[in-house]
């Protein structure tokens, strides 16, 4: 089986992330299924130490961080991430370098007979693309040798399959509204199925959250007997400068008083590595060996794309994938206080299944002009959808057909003291990245 084969077949198992299910419930995502699969593999998910991340915004980027450190300090360390932005092979990584396609292909074919066993019997249901992913990826990491492993959730936590691993350290980044048709639409319920993947006895380490969410967390603590460490609380930081090249802070902890860099731009990304230091403070009391230089070397050399991504300088062309009310706010917050520009232009794109009206709402108080499109996802929202929204509000609105079409119009539209920012989702994030690196838009 080569790669293309090997992605054809799991694109052809049931994906939620192209047809959303219709619940967040146990007839849909059956954490039996995956452990059955795990078990026929010989439960690759265990013997490593293991980190695990669920939340609304900031998941994969703080994975993306700590991973970084503790690959800095010397351990193997496996990284599971989702979604990919142009192939499978992002998803699964060891020490920052993305799986072969020749490995892909070769994990695939391990699974393959397993979940054909399991599908026809249907005893709790079918394995889906995410559940198959995810055990190719344990699998990938025990083969590998690796030593820890970071696994951000698809979605929720409660019944993600991520959920089967059994974690020295839970981390809960920022909990905002999302997926409130299936995970519930209220912050209680939405935090209800994120503090799932809170294990007993295990360290607990949470962004600042909303009261009714922080109240969740707290009882899940105390009922599993699991220390929580609070940032914002327990750590605090402090931004000291910052540019289009990346961002300086000083953390203090009940360890100490850190002065980091990150290569990323916004606050939301100095409250991620704080969320990544605490992690690996709560690592250093479980026996790992990381230095203050394995968490200055980490942070430093961290990559995470579309996340306040600046392809051109001149006009400023800047990716990000915020996709709810809560992360555009943010990124509107971060457009104001990292880049100098005269007028902003939005390309927007999103997937049908979100808050349409939050984000334009957010984005009408900004933009001059939003130019609307659909991205190459199944789930994207349809352009005159889109621009309706943006009608309504009263901002001025265009249609192109896809986003190269709507990158060029951008272009013609601005002059270089100008900014464009590519927003909705992180699958119109990477269309437009792909269409400025084939279309010579340099």
């Amino acid at each position: 089986m080569d790669y293309t084969a090997a992605a054809a077949y799991l694109a052809g198992l049931t994906d939620y992330e192209v047809s959303q299910a219709s619940a967040y419930n146990a007839a849909n995502f059956d954490l039996r299924r995956v452990e059955s699969l795990l078990n026929k593999l010989d439960r690759p998910h265990r013997g490593r130490k293991t980190v695990h991340i669920a939340g609304t915004k900031g998941k994969g980027s703080t994975a993306a961080m700590l991973s970084s450190i503790l690959t800095c300090a010397g351990y193997r360390t496996g990284l599971y991430t989702s979604p990919h932005l142009y192939t499978w092979q992002e998803r699964i990584s060891i020490d920052g370098r993305r799986i072969t396609k020749r490995d892909f292909a070769h994990l695939v074919g391990a699974v393959q007979k397993h979940v054909q066993a399991i599908n026809n019997r249907a005893r709790f249901g079918k394995i889906t693309t995410f559940e198959a992913l995810t055990a190719m990826a344990f699998l990938y990491f025990r083969d590998m040798g690796a030593d820890f492993q970071v696994l951000e959730t698809g979605m929720g936590g409660r019944l993600d399959a991520t959920n089967v691993a059994d974690p020295d350290v839970c981390i809960l980044t920022s909990i905002s509204y999302d997926h409130t048709g299936v995970l519930g639409d209220t912050l209680f319920k939405i935090a209800g199925e994120k503090a799932g993947i809170i294990k007993p006895g295990r360290m607990v380490i949470s962004a600042p959250q909303k009261p009714e969410a922080l109240n969740v967390i707290r009882g899940k603590c105390r009922l599993l007997k699991s220390e929580l460490v609070l940032a914002g609380k327990d750590l605090t930081w402090k931004r000291l400068r910052g540019n289009m090249n990346g961002q300086s802070f000083i953390i203090r902890s009940r360890n100490g008083s850190y002065k980091l860099q990150i290569p990323l731009l916004g606050d939301h990304q100095i409250e991620n590595a704080c969320l990544a230091v605490a992690a690996a403070e709560a690592l250093q009391q479980r026996g790992a060996e990381i230095t203050l230089i394995h968490i200055e070397e980490g942070l430093k050399k961290v990559k995470w794309p579309a996340r306040l991504q600046i392809l051109k300088r001149a006009p400023l062309l800047v990716i990000d994938g915020a996709h709810n009310a809560y992360s555009m706010q943010t990124l509107i917050d971060s457009i104001n206080s990292y880049f100098p520009y005269k007028k902003l232009l939005v390309i927007f794109g999103s997937s049908g299944d979100k808050d349409i009206d939050g984000m334009a709402k957010t984005l009408a108080g900004s933009a001059w002009k939003v130019i609307v499109t659909s991205s190459s996802h199944p789930r994207s929202a349809a352009a005159p959808q889109l621009a309706q929204v943006f009608g309504r509000l009263g901002v001025r609105t265009d249609i192109s057909i896809d986003g190269n079409h709507a990158l060029s119009a951008a272009l013609a539209s601005c002059s270089d003291n100008d900014l464009i920012l590519a927003t909705g989702s992180l699958f119109l994030a990477a269309d437009i990245a792909k269409a400025f690196k084939d279309g010579n838009f340099g």
